[in-house]
């Protein structure tokens, strides 16, 4: 209740609310609110001369280069890029959340191993590795989704490691192995809660990485296959009309901006309110 009042007092961060209040709404409602079925390629969604239609009429944004309209395909794209960027991000938080945790506590040869298998994760470059595992699965929302957790998970162990190693050391986590505390009541009930507001915020942030990585795979033709939409995949299928028909690169590059933007600074929001040593800078 504290983190939304703080929340609440913060206008960056009620207006990134907003916009991510809206595209849920968006999202969950396509089906209602879409004009046309996304995939069917109308009659007059194209010109005489087979070119787009430009927004206006019954077209509210126009229509792509199948003559679909993008509205209706915007607002299903809604649905798989949030998709993707919740689970995917929750997928990497828990991933992060569980080695980092393992190998703080443990320390020795499995916190050794742990670690630099994480470093060894760290160094390869994360889009050429998500590019390299999508193409190898074969790309469809949930292993677009897996792929970006497997590359998405590394930052979130090494931030959790920091702070476990930290954690083992206070005088509370001493005097519960000196009442004979188990490993199990430890972790789980005085280390996890310590490392919640971290998993929390790295959360929020992780999803404006997480969407905009989907939208880059996507782009890049590993991402989400179509005619199923996504705002990545949209702008993909229409590079050859960058100058002729701009709206479709406009609208999906504009929404994706935009969701970025609301979840970051949601994040940043959230880091200020629930790290106090963050309160106060800039």
């Amino acid at each position: 209740m504290r983190a939304l009042k703080e929340l609440a007092r913060q206008p960056s961060a009620l207006f990134g609310l907003a916009i991510i209040l809206a595209v849920l709404i968006l999202a969950l409602g396509a089906p209602l609110i879409a004009p046309f079925d996304p995939d069917n390629q109308m009659f007059d969604g194209l010109t005489l001369e087979g070119a787009p239609m430009p927004p206006g009429g019954q077209f509210m944004l126009g229509t792509d280069t199948l003559g679909r309209d993008l509205f209706s395909r915007l607002l299903y794209g809604a649905r798989t890029s949030l998709i993707i960027g919740l689970v995917a991000n929750g997928v990497a938080v828990t991933i992060g959340l569980f080695v980092g945790m393992t190998a703080g506590y443990m320390r020795g040869w499995v916190g050794t191993v742990l670690m630099r298998f994480t470093d060894l994760m760290m160094a390869f470059p994360a889009l050429l590795l998500a590019i390299v595992l999508a193409a190898i699965l074969k790309p469809s929302l949930w292993i677009v989704a897996m792929v970006i957790a497997l590359v998405n998970w590394v930052q979130v162990a090494r931030i959790v490691y920091t702070e476990t190693r930290g954690l083992v050391e206070r005088d509370f986590i001493m005097a519960e192995r000196a009442l004979g505390a188990g490993h199990g009541r430890i972790v789980f009930r005085h280390i996890l809660p310590h490392l919640v507001p971290t998993a929390i915020v790295w959360g929020t942030l992780g999803i404006a990485t997480t969407v905009l990585l989907e939208a880059t795979l996507s782009f890049l033709g590993v991402g989400v296959q179509p005619p199923q939409p996504s705002w990545g995949n949209i702008i993909f299928e229409s590079q050859s009309y960058f100058q002729a028909a701009p709206w479709l690169v406009f609208f999906p590059g504009a929404l994706i901006l935009l969701t970025a933007l609301a979840f970051n600074l949601v994040g940043d929001a959230l880091r200020d309110i629930l790290d106090p040593t963050q309160r106060g800078r800039g």
